[in-house]
């Protein structure tokens, strides 16, 4: 690449000659003595085929210089070859009248204007030529703003998101798990992680945390039978061992203890601890929804009012059984989607978070349908522990948003 790129390059103290210079070089006394003999008429100059193509091949290469031949280049060239082909018959014709009259440049024609014309030119030609590369490399790059923060691990964040896609499923249970309990039924569940929403508020605890929580619970409870008794102690557990993976500091078991009106004792919530960690063998290390929530929002080039308006539909979809159907991206990308839907009042998708959430508005469809349905409802029945958290101050209010009901309409279709 050096080795080419120092072919291209003018050496120094030999300026490349520009298109002025070139259309009036003065051609050797060789080439004027090959049209002696001629008819002194222009019309009847008999032309050298070899001599006229070594000649253009030869402008041709001084005129290129440092630039790659490119079909628009080539083409201007062309045109200008075009241009200049009656004064160079008519100067040849002069020589032949007078083999030993020198050609004399004509004073009028600005070289500098000329130069800059064909700058000019080959700016606009690079510049058309490189738009769609450089409008796919702009769409690609959404972590240029964080190149110095070494936290956003900038150099290898696309690999990480790769990573997460391909081993999503491994954190996704089945949709009709709960079909292989004997005491307890999705509703139960809604109402436990409705609970643990607020419990997770009171206790300040970072969004991370509540995603996890929600995955161990159902990743246990598709592998574990429990009878209902228990059910609560499997969600304070879990709680208490998403803290350890996530939280800098963890609440103590005797604050679950109270959290749960003393209906389990400390070595109760250790013998869960073991038997849920056995159960799992150990993995806590999954992708859930929120890596991608971050992901997606940061290509929406969010705001704070979306990004809690997002995360209240996500959160609105964790107290949701039916919502396991679909995998942790899809219901990422499917809330940003719905909010956005919601705050500009009409179907909101660009190429961007398209081409990094790897989901079309069309895919995204049905999934956000339902998350107006629970929106719309979040407010009514008894189940509101996310809507509360949601309707206060430090979350932007954003459970009082006006709801996306455009796309409930039968004839919506995806976004674009």
């Amino acid at each position: 690449m050096e080795r080419a790129s120092e072919n291209r390059r003018p050496a120094v103290g030999k300026p490349v000659p520009g298109i002025g210079e070139m259309l009036n070089r003065r051609p050797p006394l060789r080439d004027i003595n090959n049209l002696i003999g001629a008819p002194p008429y222009p019309s009847a100059i008999a032309k050298n085929p070899m001599l006229e193509k070594s000649g253009k091949e030869e402008q041709k290469r001084a005129l290129v210089g440092h630039r790659p031949m490119t079909r628009n280049f080539a083409a201007s060239l062309t045109r200008k070859e075009q241009l200049g082909h009656q004064d160079n018959v008519t100067d040849a014709a002069v020589a032949c009248i007078d083999p030993q009259k020198k050609l004399i440049p004509d004073d009028t024609v600005d070289d500098d204007l000329l130069e800059s014309r064909e700058s000019l030119d080959d700016i606009t030609v690079d510049e058309t030529e490189r738009d769609d590369t450089e409008e796919e490399e702009f769409m690609m790059d959404i972590d240029s703003v964080d190149s110095g923060n070494p936290l956003a691990a900038t150099e290898y964040v696309e690999e990480m998101y790769k990573f997460y896609r391909e081993n999503e499923e491994t954190s996704c249970v089945q949709p009709d798990y709960m079909s292989s309990q004997e005491d307890i039924n999705e509703k139960m569940r809604a109402i436990l992680i409705d609970w643990l929403i607020e419990v997770h508020y009171k206790f300040d605890l970072m969004d991370e945390t509540l995603f996890l929580t929600v995955n161990i619970i159902d990743r246990f409870l598709e592998k574990q039978v429990v009878p209902r008794k228990e059910l609560q102690l499997v969600g304070v557990t879990a709680m208490f061992l998403a803290c350890k993976y996530e939280e800098v500091s963890v609440p103590v078991v005797e604050d679950l203890v109270l959290i749960s009106d003393r209906a389990y004792t400390k070595g109760q919530i250790l013998e869960m601890e073991k038997l849920i960690l056995n159960t799992l063998q150990f993995n806590m290390s999954v992708p859930t929804p929120y890596v991608f929530m971050r992901r997606f929002l940061k290509a929406a080039n969010s705001d704070k009012q979306l990004e809690l308006l997002s995360f209240f539909l996500l959160e609105l979809s964790l107290v949701e059984y039916q919502m396991l159907k679909y995998k942790p991206s899809l219901l990422a990308a499917a809330a940003v989607y719905t909010a956005q839907c919601a705050i500009s009042r009409w179907q909101h998708w660009t190429k961007i978070c398209e081409l990094h959430s790897r989901y079309t508005g069309d895919q995204l469809l049905e999934c956000s349908r339902m998350m107006v349905d629970f929106h719309q409802k979040a407010g009514a029945g008894k189940l509101t522990g996310v809507h509360r958290k949601y309707s206060t101050f430090k979350f932007g209010c954003a459970a009082k948003a006006e709801p996306a009901l455009f796309l409930l309409e039968s004839g919506a279709s995806g976004a674009t």
